[in-house]
């Protein structure tokens, strides 16, 4: 299926798609912070992830379904496939290669589909603090520079 747009107008779509401060992002951000849970968003962590504990040594990832191939939303663009298939291949590997590579180095990393913010942001919330919780609980609080 061919492109409704020029080349331009496609380009003046794309620069406008937020990779940061996402509406899931704002209210998963919110909602912790409402509860007093106080995070971190800007890091020199490898992959930038969209919310960090250092406390707790977890950093949180809020993945679009589009861009990081989420198995119940993501679709296969219909205009331009030899450009975007293998880009989006490309962002599920180094999604790998970041959880791995954060894992490694003692952080604990949880992703968040972005749907499941839309559909159940308490039950997103619930988890979060779990896992935070889970931390507490093995008495493993790191000290950080803040």
């Amino acid at each position: 299926m061919a492109d409704n747009l020029t080349t331009t107008q496609r380009q003046a779509c794309m620069k406008k798609i937020r990779s940061r401060n996402t509406k899931p992002e704002l209210q998963l951000r919110t909602a912790l912070w409402a509860l007093g849970h106080r995070y971190r968003i800007r890091s020199t962590l490898e992959g930038k992830p969209d919310i960090i504990f250092p406390r707790y040594r977890l950093a949180i990832f809020v993945d679009g379904c589009f861009w990081h191939g989420c198995p119940i939303h993501a679709t296969k663009p219909k205009s331009n496939a030899d450009y975007w298939l293998p880009k989006l291949e490309r962002n599920r590997a180094r999604d790998l290669g970041v959880t791995a590579k954060l894992a490694s180095e003692g952080w604990r990393v949880h992703r968040v589909w972005e749907h499941e913010i839309r559909q159940d942001l308490t039950a997103v919330v619930r988890t979060v603090l779990a896992i935070i919780d889970d931390v507490r609980h093995c008495g493993i609080i790191f000290k950080t520079a803040d």
